[in-house]
């Protein structure tokens, strides 16, 4: 399923949804140095991501090694991005441009209505303390991984989980593929996100009893600590929710 957009109307134009767009965006180009048809650089990606045996190894770093295609942690590490502050550029970094376009799809989709219910200054510490918490259980499942965590999906996953509380029965317009062919129809949010949900948590757990299975390089645990965050958090943020313009016709 690959939602296309809601039917939740905003009250003002979603700023701080935009800017963190545009800063995702440019982090990629720029900064990273990602191409449409290839990926960032790997050693900017080894510096600035959010590596788990930095976290829990304080004053050890990661740096390439054997040819630059294995990578090597301990003491050293002597003028590289300090350990704190992957916490925040990995929040901004995607491994291509794919994995861009479908973070900032969804955060486009969702964020701007759970931006408009809690205001932009609640909106940017909501966002960013999801992306923490989901750093946070990534660190906890494998904290001993040397694997760079990139990516806004924690934070995006704490706006979903979010989202799906306030307003649960919105209706999405979803993208759905069937093999080779596809549809597209109106689904409430409770589907889309709780088979999204649903779905991060079986692979999460694919992965927990066979590591070695290949689950893609997706980091399925901080995108559950994101939603779980968001779920958690939500009400304390929130402070209006709209009421869901009733369907015209039935919504599954």
């Amino acid at each position: 399923m690959f939602p296309l957009k809601d039917n939740i109307p905003t009250d003002r134009l979603a700023v701080v949804t935009l800017v963190l767009i545009g800063i995702n965006v440019v982090m990629y180009f720029l900064f990273q140095e990602g191409t449409i048809f290839g990926g960032p650089d790997p050693g900017n990606v080894l510096e600035y991501g959010a590596i788990p045996y930095e976290v829990t190894n304080p004053g050890e770093q990661c740096v390439p090694a054997q040819g630059g295609t294995e990578i090597a942690c301990g003491e050293g590490g002597e003028g590289l991005a300090p350990t704190w502050l992957t916490l925040l550029t990995s929040m901004f970094m995607h491994g291509g441009v794919v994995h861009l376009g479908g973070n900032m799809l969804f955060l486009w989709i969702f964020g701007n209505n759970v931006e408009d219910s809690m205001g932009r200054g609640r909106f940017v510490a909501f966002y960013l303390l999801g992306g923490a918490a989901a750093i946070a259980l990534q660190v906890a499942i494998g904290p001993d991984s040397e694997i760079p965590t990139i990516g806004a999906s924690g934070a995006v996953s704490a706006v979903l989980g979010g989202y799906i509380l306030l307003y649960p029965r919105a209706r999405v317009v979803t993208l759905i593929f069937i093999i080779i062919l596809f549809t597209i129809l109106e689904l409430r949010a409770l589907v889309v996100l709780g088979l999204w949900f649903a779905q991060q948590i079986a692979f999460g757990a694919f992965d927990l009893v066979n590591p070695t299975g290949g689950g893609g390089g997706v980091a399925y645990f901080a995108h559950i600590g994101g939603f779980v965050f968001g779920l958690l958090a939500i009400k304390l943020f929130a402070q209006r929710v709209k009421k869901t313009p009733t369907a015209r016709y039935p919504v599954y």
